[in-house]
């Protein structure tokens, strides 16, 4: 039975769509040998940027597959795809894509309790959930903003590791002080920051790695990030003061910004989306795509310089 997963980079995989909003598996299969060729260390499928809310759940099984399938143990695989209201369809969504043969299944933490409800309401619910569940799938967290944000505290934090349950969490608090309080009762959790501005903070403090957005423009400098932060000190606060101001580019249409710069590239897969028009990013958004690239090949080098 898996018991963690690998420290590192963890991109959140954006879904590519043909031009009649069918889920496109060739297109799928290149971005999956493209995070790898850059070495990432696993592929988080099914998430917020996959548009999940907008799959249906044998697309969102179709989907987990896939990705395992195209991976080929090369890499780890996580999914999530839980995004029901009844406890009923949540079990019956997370059995399903654990069948895909992923990695660890990863829950939302807003479905277990409404917006305004507390923590005792959460943990009642996830205990009904756990019950159901088998022991065999292993289970993460993800921090999701949508349809509300639901932080996990440190008594959430620490009721969670006393299950032995769950091996990841995806960290979206945007705090350094928030995932020190986390980390001091994690247990056997390994936290995943999905802030690139408090990454190299979070990674001093403990955190397992980074699982964002951004590692769909350039997950290798995350990597060299989150391999070389203690051996190059000064070479990662460098870095780091790039990763955080590039990673402004999340509010430019993604995922639509992110397509573009998976087009440049070379990848084959359109701008579709179900969350989004293409035209959205609009030209000068173009252009900032365009401009990452350049900066991204330019610290690529400089870090290779580095190493050598």
């Amino acid at each position: 039975m898996l018991t963690s997963i690998s420290s590192g980079v963890w991109p959140t995989m954006v879904t590519p769509f043909t031009n009649d909003d069918r889920l496109d598996r060739e297109a799928l299969e290149a971005m999956v040998e493209w995070y790898l060729a850059r070495g990432v260390d696993g592929l988080f499928a099914v998430c917020q940027s996959s548009e999940m809310f907008f799959l249906t759940l044998p697309e969102r099984v179709a989907l987990a597959k896939a990705v395992v399938d195209f991976a080929g143990g090369r890499a780890e695989v996580i999914a999530s795809g839980h995004i029901s209201d009844s406890l009923d369809a949540q079990v019956a969504e997370v059995q399903r894509i654990a069948d895909t043969g992923v990695d660890a299944v990863v829950l939302v933490t807003n479905r277990f309790a409404r917006e305004g409800e507390d923590d005792d309401v959460w943990i009642a619910t996830l205990e009904r959930f756990l019950a159901r569940i088998p022991d065999s799938i292993r289970l993460g967290f993800y921090e999701c903003p949508y349809p509300y944000k639901r932080l996990l505290t440190p008594r959430l934090m620490a009721w969670c590791a006393s299950t032995g349950r769950f091996i990841f969490l995806k960290d979206t608090s945007c705090d350094t002080g928030q995932i020190r309080e986390k980390l001091a009762v994690a247990g056997g959790i390994q936290l995943y920051n999905a802030n690139a501005a408090t990454l190299l903070e979070s990674l001093e403090a403990g955190a397992a790695g980074y699982s964002g957005v951004m590692g769909n423009f350039h997950p290798q400098l995350y990597g060299w990030l989150c391999r070389h932060w203690c051996e190059q000190p000064e070479v990662a606060r460098r870095l780091q003061a790039f990763l955080g101001v590039a990673s402004a580019i999340e509010s430019r249409a993604y995922p639509v910004s992110a397509k573009y710069a998976l087009q440049l590239e070379g990848l084959p897969l359109t701008l579709a989306t179900r969350t989004r028009a293409p035209l959205d990013l609009i030209y000068a958004f173009r252009r900032e795509v365009e401009q990452l690239r350049v900066l991204t090949a330019e610290i690529e080098a400089r870090l290779g310089e580095t190493a050598g």
